[in-house]
């Protein structure tokens, strides 16, 4: 690996950028799914300098239990903190928690990338709610109700919070879609907010992300008996539904749904479409308040030519240069190689290298607050 290393570290030379370290993770038997997850998200810059003050703040308590935050952001430290620019490093122990954690990543099987992203995501704010829940409580029982930091108004009657506690994931991953529904009958319209970390959208052969998030915005009528209980008319109605991004977040998690089951099969099969991703993203079709650009920072690549089986490697963006990462090794490549991870335009094609999950950060984060 150190060739490979000293390779990387020649073809950047001078541009290799102060401070930065580009570490290939070593593979402990199919865990490609979570080494191209944790790169993704380690060139995540605020999600990482966030994790490393977290780890900072918190290592002098040093008989804190060990969690799956714990061992990221010690993870995420030691490869922050590296004498040397490139080389391998052995996520053991985040693994290790990993699967204590939960018995779907137990096995030696091929995993899922996206439900390993999910379940990290949510994973974290848990603890990190926890850990503000058991600081609130220390508080109130040491001081008296008129010192605790929102005052005792925050509490309804049933101690229930009004608001809920935002982390640092929730600022940076968390949007906010609105489910609208309008009834046909007396065109009232009924909104639903809900929140999420990330967008599955479906896909089309020879289609685009802009097209994939206008279908995901369309009007949808409902009838027959699909029809919609109107709470005015008192009666069902039909109606016509759309979802809207209220609320973009600050990273965008796309997630392209490549594996879909089929009837006929029994089985889910994977999708090849070619779906194109652009650099640049322009949120125009799903929200009203459409000047939100992002850009694309890292891509989460399915290799293989179904579901159950295959290899996952990572594509990211740091300080202007491509770099692919698979597992053990890293290397640079060029911005126009991107696009070879499409998809294919044809069903049956030797290029099995498609794109699956996409991050994209705002650039335009202080056009709105």
């Amino acid at each position: 690996m150190g060739a490979a290393g000293s390779k990387l570290e020649k073809a950047l030379g001078d541009q290799f950028p102060e401070g930065e370290r580009y570490f290939g993770l070593e593979n402990f038997g199919n865990t490609c799914y979570c080494n191209s997850v944790l790169q993704a998200l380690y060139f995540c810059v605020p999600f990482r300098e966030q994790l490393l003050e977290y780890y900072a703040s918190n290592k002098s308590t040093g008989d804190a239990e060990e969690n799956l935050l714990t061992c990221l952001a010690d993870l995420f430290t030691q490869i922050s903190s590296q004498k040397k620019k490139t080389g391998v490093i052995a996520p053991k122990r985040f693994v290790q928690r990993l699967k204590k954690q939960n018995e779907l990543f137990r096995s030696y099987m091929h995993q899922d990338a996206h439900e390993f992203l999910n379940f990290l995501l949510n994973e974290l704010v848990d603890i990190l709610e926890k850990e503000a829940k058991a600081v609130k409580s220390d508080t109130e029982t040491s001081s008296p109700p008129e010192n605790t930091a929102n005052g005792s108004k925050s509490a309804l009657p049933n101690g229930v919070l009004k608001e809920p506690l935002v982390t640092w994931v929730h600022k940076n991953f968390q949007g906010i879609l609105t489910n609208e529904t309008r009834c046909l009958q007396c065109e009232t319209v009924t909104a639903r907010d809900e929140t999420f970390f990330d967008l599955s959208l479906d896909i089309e052969q020879n289609s685009s992300i802009t097209s994939c998030l206008k279908n995901f915005s369309s009007t949808e009528t409902l009838n027959a008996e699909d029809k919609f209980f109107c709470d005015k008319c008192c009666s069902l109605q039909e109606a016509q539904k759309r979802m809207k991004i209220k609320k973009p977040p600050h990273i965008l998690v796309i997630h392209l749904k490549r594996f879909k089951y089929i009837e006929q099969l029994g089985r889910y099969k994977k999708l090849s479409y070619r779906v194109v991703f652009p650099l640049e993203l322009k949120l125009s079709n799903t929200m009203e308040d459409s000047d939100i650009e992002y850009s694309l920072f890292a891509v989460v690549v399915h290799v293989g030519s179904g579901p159950n089986h295959g290899h996952y490697v990572s594509l990211v963006k740091s300080h202007n240069h491509w770099l692919f990462f698979d597992d053990e090794n890293v290397e640079m490549i060029d911005e126009s190689a991107v696009q070879t991870f499409f998809g294919s335009a044809q069903e049956y094609s030797s290029n099995t290298d498609h794109g699956y999950i996409l991050f994209y950060e705002s650039i335009t984060a202080t056009n709105k607050s």
